[in-house]
């Protein structure tokens, strides 16, 4: 489709380039042109393209086009889980709670499951997902039939999925679909053999290839490490060749002095989750310290079991306040560094270099952000009003790959939500019912 958005402030996060008002026009799923709203011939003949039929040409009445949020880390399917299994530390919420149930799971279950999550994702305003979860054949199917942007991860550890199974979806699941991507991956250090993280680095070298994995989330998850291997877990990886082309870690908060250079030597992105690791008291990342050595941070919700919302704006506001918090001092983490994060930055740890600004040529998707609301008013700092008061009601519009799917409160997804959540509740209530069989 041709959509033409005028009447608009724009933030094409382009570095230094300020908020300013003009137009977005798409061209199938990329951006045509971004710039100041003039004559549409002038506009044609700088382009040097022919005259463009519109099917659709909306007007923003001066709201806030921006690149969608990029939520980082994630486990879409967990749905099934949300408030099922709360107040509790990570290794009972785990090991008690959490996977024993997913064992009931089957692939079509995670696959529907995973459409719920999409609905939130939209309006929230996230237009890509970096998912770590059991089945990845079947997400991948209900991202694409739902239209979402899925990067996949594997999350390979000692009682699920395997090396053998996580080279076939990297080599197979690539190229596949022009929303859907998968990245090399583990569970954790502390879910897998030596034997397995072996195999699994192996695989980086042979494709050249980044790894992402859960890593330092919990001082048990470390001194663990330290007991087996007499080094914490990101020395320890490193240490065996798992970061020599890059990738990531998830959570990062009980780093030490050498975790950060191992970070800062492989160029990996700590990808933060504070509404996660606050629920869980897992801790708060050093986030001002990751900044100051010029690593790059990326934010993601976690999955909606160990959050439980799948929402950006309250990661925003997260990730800042509790740098503030922790360092004692209330200019920690500007609020533009968190868009950044919420954007830029994860579009790069996702490996979606296309989708990180509004720029001629970059995939569409971008998000219209509702400022006639109260909590967008006055406009002293519009950018600082999206992180520090901005919340899902101000997602007026969700555009993914040129597609609007979530527009004013409505869904234009290839399924509705009434069947989403019907089919939700007779999946939770199927495993409740095994539950008190003593399935488990």
């Amino acid at each position: 489709m041709n959509i033409r958005f005028f009447n608009a402030r724009i933030l094409t996060m382009e570095e230094g380039r300020k908020i300013f008002s003009g137009e977005v026009w798409v061209s199938g799923d990329r951006i045509l042109y971004v710039g100041e709203g003039r004559s549409n011939d002038d506009i044609f003949q700088e382009l040097k393209i022919p005259v463009i039929i519109w099917d659709r040409e909306i007007d923003c009445n001066g709201n806030l086009l921006m690149p969608g949020f990029k939520d980082a880390h994630t486990h879409s399917g967990m749905t099934l889980l949300r408030s099922f299994a709360d107040d509790l530390p990570l290794d009972q919420w785990l090991n008690q709670q959490i996977f024993p149930v997913e064992a009931l799971l089957t692939g079509d279950e995670i696959g529907e499951l995973t459409k719920l999550a999409v609905l939130e994702y939209l309006t929230s305003g996230i237009t890509a997902v970096f998912d770590m979860y059991l089945t990845p054949d079947t997400i991948f199917e209900a991202f694409d039939s739902m239209g979402m942007r899925g990067v996949q991860v594997g999350g390979v550890n000692n009682f699920s999925q395997s090396v053998e199974a996580l080279e076939d979806w990297y080599v197979r699941l690539n190229n596949k679909s022009p929303l859907q991507s998968f990245k090399l991956g583990f569970h954790a250090e502390y879910t897998c053999s030596k034997e397995l993280l072996l195999k699994i680095a192996e695989l980086s070298h042979k494709y050249q290839a980044p790894v992402y994995t859960h890593l330092c989330e919990t001082k048990a998850e470390v001194e663990g490490c330290r007991d087996r291997y007499g080094m914490t877990p990101a020395a320890f990886l490193d240490s065996i060749g798992m970061f020599d082309y890059g990738g990531g870690g998830y959570h990062l908060v009980h780093m030490s002095e050498e975790d950060i250079e191992v970070l800062k030597k492989r160029k990996l992105y700590a990808i933060s989750n504070p509404g996660s690791n606050t629920k869980l008291a897992s801790g708060t990342a050093p986030i001002s310290r990751y900044l100051k050595e010029g690593i790059p941070v990326a934010l993601g919700t976690d999955g909606p079991a160990s959050n439980n919302c799948l929402d950006m704006f309250r990661e925003m506001f997260l990730v800042t306040g509790l740098a503030k918090l922790k360092e004692e001092d209330a200019a920690a983490v500007d609020a533009m560094e968190v868009l950044k994060m919420a954007t830029v930055n994860g579009a790069h740890a996702m490996g979606l270099p296309d989708a990180d600004v509004l720029a001629r040529g970059k995939l569409a998707d971008m998000i219209l952000i509702d400022l006639d609301q109260p909590n967008m008013r006055p406009f002293n700092n519009i950018s600082k009003n999206i992180v520090y008061s901005g919340s899902k009601i101000n997602v007026k519009l969700t555009m993914i790959g040129g597609k609007i799917l979530y527009e004013n409160g409505v869904f234009q997804t290839a399924e509705g939500p009434a069947a989403i959540y019907e089919r939700a509740e007779e999946i939770i209530k199927d495993k409740k019912q095994k539950i008190s069989k003593n399935v488990l």
